[in-house]
């Protein structure tokens, strides 16, 4: 199997900015800097080849004044205000929808480049939502000055399906995914952590989860931002009811396919799970293409796109799994195999840290993108 220190370098290689760029490197802001996410998204610019001059740290009133480490020193966290987008080139957003619709479009008209991560704009036929491994062309116009981030478990597997997409001509998208306690923020974290210590705490009799009801009796009211306990189940619902009940996660799932890979009547269908894991979504795809394809054609794709690592050897027990994937880079494949009554489908499975690549990472890589247009002005 790939180890996790080859994944952990494996990604966005080809969108990295060139190191003959010249010119002045421009200002970046991170609103949101002392979130989750945000916290990686400073770790990344660290890690990553060091385009930026000023790195100013941004976030709500009460957070003011802490100070972070970044690229090695410590910043001073400022307020969200207008004055704090004052001299910035670009600025990669990770808050509330609300607080993102409210301020992107300010620091936008004093001519900073937003990369946002919220879902305020993503479906907004003016602002791209860009997958750099997939779309990056995309990124280039950008009407209202804002470039959108897809959401976490369509990030968990475009990248692969994209590449896909691109050899074969995708027609058609099934997908059941099987999403992380973290997608529901520190709350489900906590929650997680939580509901597993009082499910495993010195109980006698008939093991839990053996009973009917018997889970959801311990937990009691104690579940969270989740419609059900976590702990010892799986719960068919992620996002909030929408038309026909589907949920919203669903939904965005269908639109931003869509939207990223330029197919605006690509059939598809998802379902979304919440699953016992801390970090890391995954996702079971049938994807139905155009033309004829084979397992063969389609490893050879897979192991050559950008931030792909392909694990398939089920033989010896080698297939991707959130414990392998967590904490890298790249989108994770496996178990690909050619559809039994059609030639035309594959079933892939696919693993994507949902607080890197499925958000901080690919946030990064669209503004460094945006950072390199910007160097040569």
């Amino acid at each position: 199997m790939t180890d996790g220190s080859a994944a952990r370098t494996a990604s966005a290689a080809a969108f990295a900015v060139s190191e003959a760029d010249t010119g002045r490197r421009p200002t970046l802001a991170v609103v949101g800097a002392t979130g989750a996410v945000g916290t990686v998204l400073l770790e990344i610019i660290s890690q990553h080849k060091d385009v930026w001059g000023e790195i100013r740290l941004v976030a709500s009133t009460r957070s003011a004044g802490r100070r972070l480490t970044v690229r090695g020193e410590e910043v001073e966290v400022v307020a969200l205000d207008e004055a704090a987008f004052d001299g910035v080139d670009v600025a990669m957003f990770d808050v509330p929808d609300d607080v993102a619709a409210r301020w992107a479009p300010v620091a936008a008209a004093k001519g900073v480049v937003v990369v946002d991560n919220s879902a305020a704009f993503r479906m907004d036929p003016d602002v791209p939502l860009v997958v750099p491994e997939v779309n990056a062309h995309a990124a280039r116009v950008r009407p209202r000055g804002i470039i959108s981030n897809p959401n976490c478990t369509t990030l968990s597997m475009i990248v692969a399906v994209g590449a896909l997409h691109a050899e074969f001509g995708l027609s058609e998208l099934i997908v059941s995914s099987y999403q992380a306690a973290s997608g529901a923020g520190k709350a489900g974290v906590d929650t997680l952590r939580a509901q597993l210590a009082t499910v495993a705490g010195g109980r006698t009799g008939a093991p839990l989860g053996t009973q009917p009801g018997d889970v959801r009796r311990a937990v009691g009211d104690a579940i969270g931002p989740f419609a059900a306990p976590l702990a010892l189940n799986v719960v068919p619902w992620v996002g909030s009811l929408m038309e026909d009940g589907w949920s919203s996660e669903e939904l965005k799932i269908r639109d931003e396919s869509r939207k990223i890979l330029g197919l605006p009547d690509l059939r598809v269908s998802a379902t979304c799970v919440r699953v016992p894991v801390i970090t890391t979504h995954s996702l079971a795809v049938h994807a139905r293409f155009e033309n004829e394809v084979s397992v063969e054609q389609a490893h050879e794709i897979l192991a050559n796109a950008p931030g792909v690592v392909l694990v398939d050897n089920p033989a010896v027990g080698e297939f991707p799994t959130p414990a392998d994937a967590v904490g890298t880079d790249p989108t994770w494949v496996g178990r690909v195999r050619r559809a039994l009554d059609d030639p035309k489908a594959l079933e892939l499975f696919v693993c994507g840290d949902n607080l890197r690549k499925g958000a901080a990472l690919n946030t990064a890589q669209i503004a460094e993108f945006v950072a390199a247009e910007r160097s040569t002005l």
